[in-house]
């Protein structure tokens, strides 16, 4: 295996570097990798907008992260507070709430989840005048409920100053604290009715926008079980297939570019025409470089990994560090698998030998050499083996000898 891989790297370096199997000039091959890099960062940002050309689970269903905040809270304010947020501060320039969901859909592939869209319309049904106004006074007095609480902390840490400014004689006029020590008892008693009556306030005006008639159906559509495990099932459906999408697209975009440099690099390679080999095997690399950045990328976070994490929490519960080593024992298998298959299909020198002799052409280097040449006059490759059966010359790397057909052993070819 070893032995395979130190020749898969020796012939992608050698066609990486060589034209007609001259090495390139050091400045050949700055602008060959400079070219590298600007194709790569644009296969890249490819890669980007289209895996986002499919709206994503969160765009597709966005009032899940609210509904279940909401359903998980146990805070006595949690009503007021999902109905608060229907109500944002500046409406001047704002779309409406169903409006800005239905906006993710221009341009992109799928749609919002219909029951989201009903969310929507029950906060844009509370967003008005009235109750932003509502909300506006609540914001007010909590404001100045800060404030009072802020100066009974004050007062509470410079407690200890002003009683030893007391007891030393020291003049009112001469303190650096907000109040005496004999006044800062009233000042706390006075600041805490005051923080209490604004607190009643606001509880009266929450209680208030609560009894709207579109706060109260807002209220009661959030606590409708059903409708939320539907938006949840939904949610989480389309987050196990969302990675398997977003590769399905991205290796839309690779494939036909792959194609195209693998043509063009076996044309270029049959004429002869070195550079176009060199620069068309270059692409050819720089585009199978994101597909397995991107598979791999799938691997760690798409349906595969969701379905070992099952297996694993099933079988073994907690233990998910197992995971690691079902990844550390797949990858070198898959990694086997593709030098497997570059060996068989891609660099296979006897597939590569009977094309290339079938066109008179070096079975080292595939230029047009004469049908007689025993050396290659580009390389200097001998073409001939002696037949262990009836010692005649045959091709290199061809399974059988062209004189009697007796079967050639590979490791002499």
């Amino acid at each position: 295996m070893f032995a395979r891989i130190r020749r898969l790297l020796s012939q992608f370096f050698s066609k990486s570097r060589t034209i007609n199997n001259e090495p390139l000039n050091k400045v050949s091959l700055i602008v060959i990798i400079l070219i590298d890099i600007f194709i790569l960062m644009n296969v890249f940002a490819g890669l980007d907008d289209i895996s986002r050309w499919y709206i994503s689970p969160d765009k597709a269903y966005p009032c899940y992260s609210e509904w279940q905040d909401y359903q998980t809270k146990t805070t006595k304010d949690k009503d007021y507070e999902i109905v608060r947020l229907s109500l944002p501060n500046n409406t001047k320039y704002q779309l409406s709430f169903q409006r800005n969901y239905q906006q993710v859909e221009v341009g992109h592939l799928g749609k919002v989840f219909k029951t989201c869209l009903q969310y929507a319309d029950y906060k844009d049904k509370i967003n008005n005048p009235e109750k932003q106004q509502i909300v506006k006074n609540i914001d007010q007095k909590q404001a100045k409920i800060k404030t009072f609480e802020q100066d009974n902390r004050t007062i509470q840490a410079q407690y200890d100053s002003t009683l030893l400014e007391k007891i030393a004689g020291q003049g009112r006029e001469q303190s650096i604290n907000q109040v005496s020590a004999e006044k800062a008892k009233q000042a706390l008693e006075q600041n805490n009715r005051q923080i209490s009556t604004l607190n009643q306030e606001n509880s009266t005006l929450k209680n208030e926008l609560l009894a709207k008639p579109e706060s109260i159906s807002f209220i009661t559509f959030l606590k409708d079980n059903n409708q939320f495990r539907e938006v949840e099932k939904g949610y989480k459906k389309a987050s196990f297939q969302y990675p398997g999408i977003q590769l399905a697209f991205q290796s839309l975009f690779l494939l036909p570019l792959i194609l195209i440099a693998l043509s063009v690099h076996k044309f270029a390679q049959a004429r002869g025409y070195g550079l176009v080999s060199l620069i068309s095997w270059h692409l050819l690399v720089i585009f199978f470089i994101p597909l397995i950045v991107k598979i791999f990328e799938f691997l760690q976070i798409g349906a595969i990994f969701e379905f070992l994490f099952k297996i694993i929490s099933i079988l073994f519960g907690g233990l998910l560090f197992l995971l690691n080593y079902v990844y550390i024992l797949m990858i070198p298998i898959i990694g086997f698998g593709i030098i497997q298959f570059f060996q068989k299909f891609v660099f296979n020198a006897k597939v590569q030998a009977a094309s290339r002799v079938q066109k008179s052409r070096c079975v080292n280097c595939a230029k047009k050499i004469q049908h007689l040449d025993t050396y290659c006059p580009y390389c200097g490759y001998y073409q001939y083996i002696e037949c262990q059966n009836c010692h005649n010359l045959t091709y290199k790397h061809l399974s059988y000898c062209k004189h009697c057909g007796t079967s050639q052993d590979s490791s002499n070819l």
